[in-house]
């Protein structure tokens, strides 16, 4: 794989550590700032519905920007979002820190998942957005139980802090391993923005967008509330919710990685074997959540499936979007974040009731059913091998 790919995944895993970090975070920030868990817990969402909004919006914008210049400004404001999170007593201003860190994070992604299919053959997209997507793996590993222990210790603002210095070599990263080119040079002569546009009528680009979509919701919405089933429900200290951050993270790295092998050339093979999977693993986690031992190994295991399924779909919307050329890095980014910012939603509306901190993961089994039932009638489209015909 092409250098610069892995410069731009140590960008991605600036960037994931603040998405992801959360999860370990919103007691503290909840008690901070005077707000219930499940209000906190709205930050994941506002994160979200910025990457929802932002990354169709900015990559339209951005077609025809110097790419490096582009990636750089992205980091930079990113940078600047945490920076003003760190230091505000008021939750409305983390809110719409939020919100502007997940535009910049929006932009920055859709241009890096464009360009990184540039970076290799067509028929190894599945690979390249492996390697990308590792930076975010290597977030949950190191970065967010790292902040994890870093806000107990300090507090959450000093995560925020640490984020923001997280962005300065990733940010020198990208200016030094980036070509300067025009996001758009790949494209000349290709098809305008309105054809580009056009291509999300293919109802089979829908289909795999809103399957990603579902599968990545199971995955928020369970991982944004994982800390109190780690305290409260398995009654291990505040410091075990970063080992479980780690074993999610280093179980999402391998899903990651075995996908990216067989994502390109063997995706039924991911999704006949993860879907059915996940969908028992959710249900189990709910039920033995309070035996420590199976916790942190149903976690490492849920970290496995919900990335390897996930990326092979997201790899499937790269593809049914070959028409967008630029665009449809920012598909496959509205796709992960519609479902990281509905999962949480539905979520916290479980916390309140019977099921208590174990809602989410009844939860998230619901939308893996719901996910597999949609999928199941049109799996053999979904999981067709591309062709260069497919790849018109």
């Amino acid at each position: 794989m092409p250098f610069p790919l892995y410069l731009l995944a140590m960008a991605v895993c600036a960037m994931g550590t603040s998405e992801f970090m959360l999860a370990g975070l919103l007691p503290d920030i909840a008690s901070d700032l005077d707000v219930t868990v499940g209000t906190a817990g709205l930050l994941t969402s506002a994160f979200a519905m910025g990457m929802i909004v932002g990354a169709p919006l900015v990559a339209a914008l951005a077609r025809d920007w110097p790419r490096r210049s582009s990636l750089l400004g992205f980091i930079l404001t990113f940078a600047a979002a945490h920076v003003v999170g760190a230091i505000t007593t008021s939750f409305p201003i983390l809110f719409a820190t939020r919100v502007v860190a997940a535009l910049a994070n929006a932009g920055f992604l859709a241009v890096a998942l464009t360009t990184a299919a540039a970076l290799v053959s067509p028929l190894k997209k599945g690979r390249a957005l492996a390697v990308l997507l590792s930076g975010t793996t290597v977030a949950t590993i190191a970065g967010v139980p790292g902040g994890s222990v870093l806000g107990a210790v300090l507090g959450w603002r000093a995560t925020f802090w640490a984020v923001a210095a997280l962005c300065l070599p990733a940010a020198l990263g990208v200016l030094k391993g980036i070509p300067a080119g025009r996001a758009k040079d790949e494209a000349t002569g290709g098809p305008t923005l309105r054809a580009e546009l056009a291509q999300l009528t293919r109802p089979r680009l829908i289909l795999v967008m809103l399957l990603g979509a579902l599968v990545n919701a199971a995955t928020f919405g369970s991982f944004t509330f994982l800390a109190p089933v780690v305290t409260d429900t398995a009654g291990l200290g505040e410091l075990w919710i970063s080992v479980a951050l780690v074993l999610f993270g280093i179980g999402s790295f391998a899903g990651v990685t075995v996908a990216g092998r067989l994502s390109d050339h063997r995706p039924y093979l991911v999704l006949a074997a993860g879907g059915p999977l996940l969908l028992v693993s959710w249900p189990a986690l709910a039920v033995l959540a309070d035996k420590p031992v199976a916790l942190l190994v149903l976690v490492f295991v849920l970290g496995a499936l919900s990335f390897a399924l996930g990326s092979t779909l997201i790899t499937r919307v790269l593809y049914e979007a070959a028409g967008a050329p630029t665009m449809a890095g920012s598909y496959a980014t509205a796709a992960l974040n519609v479902g990281a910012g509905v999962g949480p939603l539905v979520a916290a509306t479980t916390l309140s009731t019977a099921a208590g901190n174990l809602g989410p993961l009844w939860a998230s089994g619901l939308l893996i059913a719901v996910a597999l039932l949609i999928a199941f009638p049109v799996r053999t489209a979904i999981a067709a091998r591309h062709s260069t015909e497919v790849l018109r």
